[in-house]
C-alpha cells in the first residue's frame, strides 16, 4: 500500500511536469505568433521592404467583403474573406449608389451603412473599389487600403481598366489573396508582393487605350513620349526578352481659386505631389534636386508674379511630407532628395501652398436682365499663360435659375467644330464637342477642346423664363466654375532641377522622364 501511493505520488508529480512543459510550450508558440503579427502589422501599409519595425498597430483592421464594379454595376471581381456579409451586398450597393437622394446630395458619400453593413468605396479611373465590413473600423484607414489596392493592381497589370483585369483576374485573385488574409491586411508593398506572385499580366494593347492628349506627354529634353509609357507591369519584360531601363516623374497640381464678382481673389490653394514609377533594375540611389530658393514655412511674402511657370521667384510652401524611403540629409543644404526608389508608382512629396499664386484663368460673367421675361449671360476665359503653351478639354460651368424655359447661343466669329445645346430637363446648357459630351454633369456648361495661352473666348447665351424675377436674378445663378487640365505648367513653379541616377557601369544610362500637369479642383467665380 506504501509503495502503491509512492508510484501514484511519482505519476502525478510527472503529469504534473508535463502538463507545465505543455503550458510552457503554448506560452512560448502564442509569442512568437504574437511577435510575427505585431512584425507583420507594423509593415501593413508601408511601401518599403526595410520598414518591418515601424507604423501603427492595425491588427483592429478588418473587412468582410472587397469587389470591383464596373460604371453599369458589373461585378468584375468579388473576394468574400469571412463570410458574415450577404452574398447581394454588391448589387445593394450599386443600387444606393445610383440612385443616391438622401440629404439633398447628388452623389454618394464615400462611406455610408445599410442595415449594419458599412460600405467604402472609391472610384479609380471609372471602376468602384469597394470594401464591405459589419465592425467599426477608420474609414480613412479602409479608403486608404482601397486606394492602395488599385495602385498594386496598376503595378502589376500596367493598365487599370475593366479590360485588363478580365484578362488578368487569376493574377488579380492571387493580389488580393496575398494583400488580405481573412479581411486582415498583410501588405501593400508592390516589391514585398513580388516574392509571392508567380502569374504572369497578359498585357493589354496600348494602342487600344484612349488618347491622352498632350497632359499625357513626358518630356525629356526636346524629346516626347506618351504617357502610355508607363503602361508596364513591373513584373513583365519588353517583347524581346530585355527591359528598358527608365524612370518616369510627374509633377501633379491641383489648384483651388475662389474670384470676387470683381475678378479679385479670395482664396488660392495649391495641393501638389511628386509621382515616380522607376523601370530600373537593382534599384539604384536616385538624387533629385528642386529649386534652389525653395522655402517650407509662411514667410508672409506672396509668391503671386506674372513670370509664369518657369519664371524667377522663390518657391514657398506652407507644409510638405516625404515618402519613407526619402532621405533628407542634404535637403536643407541644396534642396535635393537621395532615395531607393522601391518598385511600383509611389509618391515621393505631397505639399500644399495657400498662399496668392498667379492663375492661368480669368472668368468674367455677367448676368442681366434683359426684359420681363428674359435675360442675357456673357461669359468671357482669358488664358494668363505663355502662347506656348494650351490647355486642353476646358469644362465651364454655371447654373441657370430653375424656371429658364429655352436658351439661344450665339457664338464667337470663327468658332469651327463647337455645338451648343440646352437640357431642359436639368436647365443646362452646354458647348463644346461632342467627343467630350460625357464630361458635362453640371447645370450648365461650356466646352472648349483647347485654349492657348494669351487667347480669349466668349459666349453669348439669352435666357427665356416662364415667370417674371421678382428678385436679385445673380443669386438664383452661379456661380460659374470651371475645370481644365494644362500639360508642362506648373503654378507654384516648383521644379527637378536634375534627376541623377547612380551608375552601376559605364554603359548604364537610362532613360528619364518629367511631365508637369496642373489639374483643378476647385476653380470659382462668383457672379
Amino acid at each position: 500500500m506504501h509503495k502503491r501511493l509512492k508510484r501514484g505520488a511519482r505519476l502525478n508529480k510527472a503529469r504534473y511536469a508535463w502538463g507545465l512543459y505543455i503550458n510552457l510550450q503554448n506560452d512560448k508558440d502564442r509569442r512568437q505568433t504574437t511577435d510575427r503579427t505585431n512584425r507583420t502589422d507594423r509593415s501593413l501599409f508601408s511601401s518599403d521592404p526595410q520598414a518591418q519595425s515601424e507604423g501603427p498597430e492595425l491588427r483592429q483592421v478588418m473587412i468582410s467583403q472587397f469587389f470591383v464594379l464596373s460604371q453599369r454595376g458589373d461585378n468584375i471581381v468579388f473576394r468574400d474573406y469571412r463570410g458574415d456579409v450577404q452574398k447581394g451586398s454588391a448589387e445593394i450597393f450599386f443600387r444606393k449608389v445610383k440612385f443616391w437622394k438622401e440629404d439633398g446630395e447628388e452623389e454618394a458619400p464615400p462611406v455610408f451603412n445599410v442595415d449594419g453593413v458599412n460600405y467604402f468605396h472609391v472610384k479609380v479611373v471609372g471602376l468602384l473599389f469597394v470594401a464591405t465590413t459589419r465592425t467599426n473600423v477608420s474609414p480613412s484607414l479602409v479608403l486608404e487600403l482601397l486606394q492602395r489596392i488599385a495602385r498594386v493592381v496598376k503595378d502589376y497589370l500596367g493598365v487599370l481598366n475593366e479590360d485588363s483585369i478580365r484578362k488578368n483576374f487569376v493574377l488579380v485573385y492571387e493580389l488580393l489573396d496575398e494583400v488580405v488574409d481573412f479581411g486582415y491586411v498583410q501588405t501593400t508593398s508592390t516589391e514585398l508582393l513580388k516574392s509571392f506572385i508567380f502569374n504572369e499580366p497578359i498585357l493589354v494593347d496600348v494602342a487600344r487605350l484612349q488618347a491622352l492628349g498632350p497632359a499625357g506627354l513626358f518630356m525629356q529634353g526636346t524629346k516626347r513620349m506618351p504617357g502610355t509609357a508607363v503602361t508596364k507591369s513591373v513584373v513583365a519584360n519588353e517583347p524581346a526578352g530585355r527591359k528598358r531601363e527608365e524612370i518616369f516623374v510627374d509633377i501633379i497640381e491641383k489648384i483651388s481659386v475662389t474670384f470676387s464678382s470683381s475678378g479679385y481673389i479670395l482664396t488660392s490653394e495649391i495641393d501638389g505631389t511628386i509621382q515616380m514609377k522607376s523601370y530600373l533594375s537593382g534599384n539604384p540611389e536616385i538624387r533629385l534636386a528642386l529649386n534652389d530658393d525653395l522655402s517650407i514655412g509662411r514667410g508672409g511674402r506672396s509668391i503671386y508674379d506674372y513670370s509664369g511657370s518657369s519664371g524667377s521667384g522663390a518657391v514657398i510652401l506652407d507644409d510638405c511630407n516625404f515618402h519613407e524611403s526619402v532621405h533628407l540629409d542634404s535637403f536643407d543644404v541644396d534642396r535635393t532628395l537621395s532615395l531607393v526608389p522601391p518598385d511600383g508608382e509611389f509618391p515621393v512629396m505631397n505639399y500644399r501652398i495657400t498662399q496668392e499664386f498667379k492663375p492661368p484663368f480669368r472668368i468674367n460673367a455677367l448676368i442681366e436682365q434683359a426684359g420681363p421675361l428674359k435675360a442675357e449671360v456673357i461669359l468671357k476665359i482669358r488664358a494668363e499663360y505663355a502662347s506656348s503653351i494650351t490647355a486642353n478639354t476646358i469644362l465651364v460651368q454655371m447654373p441657370l435659375p430653375t424656371y429658364t424655359t429655352r436658351v439661344s447661343f450665339e457664338l464667337e466669329p470663327g468658332a469651327v467644330g463647337q455645338v451648343t445645346d440646352f437640357k431642359e430637363s436639368n436647365k443646362r446648357l452646354e458647348w463644346g464637342l461632342k467627343k467630350a459630351m460625357f464630361l458635362l454633369n453640371a447645370l450648365m456648361s461650356c466646352i472648349l477642346n483647347s485654349i492657348a495661352g494669351g487667347s480669349e473666348h466668349t459666349l453669348h447665351a439669352k435666357l427665356t423664363f416662364s415667370q417674371e424675377s421678382h428678385g436679385n436674378i445673380t443669386k438664383e445663378a452661379g456661380p460659374v466654375s470651371m475645370n481644365f487640365t494644362i500639360p508642362m505648367y506648373n503654378a507654384s513653379r516648383l521644379q527637378v532641377k536634375y534627376l541623377q541616377i547612380a551608375k552601376k557601369s559605364k554603359t548604364f544610362n537610362p532613360y528619364r522622364w518629367v511631365r508637369y500637369v496642373t489639374q483643378t479642383n476647385s476653380y470659382v467665380a462668383r457672379i
